[in-house]
């Protein structure tokens, strides 16, 4: 797995919602190398650990970094507060990313999950659909970037506040049923993986889900980001970071 580490500036930031945090980075050499999916490790001052960050939008051609976060705990709060021209100390691109199939797909995001399937979506145009779930319409983000690089968007929300009034699997079965796509991918809480994950069992789809634990290195050294995978009909435990975060639904035991 190869990365880099470095410092980079931050050229454009931006506050798309409450407690959510969008910064721009210039890192011309990591954005040549990222792929849709992968994520990054960002030090955040004064604090041991580093916080692993999805990738949101790899622009090659700018050479930049997109990186939109949730202010969750000490370190993203540390980030939050980091403005356009500082600098930002960052590892990656780290683990493995979506396959980009030939033919259509479906990107499924919840909450914070919702960023990576930007990039993950980015070169289909109407070849993809990204169902998008929120809690609110106040906590909204990102829907009109989909627009702008030619997805169908399906908006849900927890409390019919915007769009359609359910979950995202409710909308997945509805796309399911009409059409099936060369892929089904997915990040966002572990409910709702599993049930995306179900869905394309029972619906016949290829689905890769991108996972969240708690990590410590981001390369696989530490081994807490563990989870449970099948493989063969054996039990066995994988690591987000090195083997993940994107696992073939079928091999993960939630």
């Amino acid at each position: 797995m190869a990365y880099l580490q470095g410092v980079y500036p931050i050229v454009k930031k931006e506050l798309p919602a409450r407690h959510i945090i969008d910064l721009t980075v210039s890192a011309p050499e990591m954005a040549a190398i990222a792929r849709p999916g992968q994520f990054a490790h960002l030090k955040a001052e004064g604090l041991f650990l580093r916080r692993p960050i999805s990738i949101c939008e790899i622009d090659r051609e700018k050479g930049t970094l997109r990186f939109v976060f949730e202010i969750k705990g000490e370190g993203t709060r540390v980030l939050s507060e980091k403005r356009v021209g500082d600098n930002l100390d960052i590892m990656g691109p780290l683990g493995h990313g979506f396959a980009r199939p030939e033919g259509e797909i479906i990107v499924v995001g919840g909450g914070i999950g919702v960023p990576p399937m930007l990039e993950t979506a980015k070169g289909y145009g109407e070849k993809a659909t990204a169902i998008l779930g929120f809690r609110s319409a106040n906590a909204v983000i990102l829907t009109q970037d989909f627009q702008r690089q030619g997805n169908r968007v399906v908006l849900c929300t927890d409390d019919g506040t915007m769009g359609f009034h359910g979950f995202v699997t409710q909308a997945l079965e509805q796309q399911l049923q009409q059409k099936k796509p060369a892929l089904i991918c997915a990040c966002g809480p572990h409910p709702m993986l599993k049930g995306v994950a179900q869905l394309a069992q029972q619906y016949g789809v290829d689905c890769q889900v991108s996972l969240e634990e708690r990590m410590g290195c981001g390369v696989g050294a530490c081994l807490v980001c563990a989870c449970r995978t099948v493989k063969d009909g054996q039990e066995y435990l994988s690591h987000v970071c090195k083997d993940g975060p994107v696992f073939d639904s079928k091999d993960v035991l939630f």
